[in-house]
């Protein structure tokens, strides 16, 4: 059972684009993609909001995002927050073990 985390990080004048490239030139986003079970870790901007920047992020269970919270890395995410003043918004998954339905399915270009 992965679990799956949008988090939607919102500033002003460009801070959450800032802060996602910081995140990616300091390393710490390839150190967090190193943890044991991140299967995925990637930032995208929604086309209708340039102040926003959102960040899946997606774990092989609970017990492994629960050791990435209690890591190191969640100071220096906390600090980069606070520098770039950025408030959140969060949406939580967990995958469907049936996977895609055969109704859905048809709707999907592989």
């Amino acid at each position: 059972m992965a679990i799956t985390v949008n988090l939607y990080y919102t500033g002003k004048a460009g801070a959450a684009r800032a802060f996602a490239e910081e995140m990616e030139s300091s390393g710490t986003a390839d150190r967090i993609r190193a943890e044991e079970g991140n299967v995925g870790y990637r930032y995208f901007q929604p086309l209708d909001d340039p102040e926003t920047i959102m960040l899946v992020d997606s774990w092989r269970d609970q017990a492994a995002l629960d050791a990435h919270h209690a890591s190191p890395m969640m100071a220096t995410i906390a600090e980069l927050r606070e520098k770039y003043d950025l408030h959140m918004r969060v949406e939580r998954f967990v995958t469907d073990a049936a996977g895609v339905p055969s109704q859905d399915a048809a709707f999907i270009r592989a």
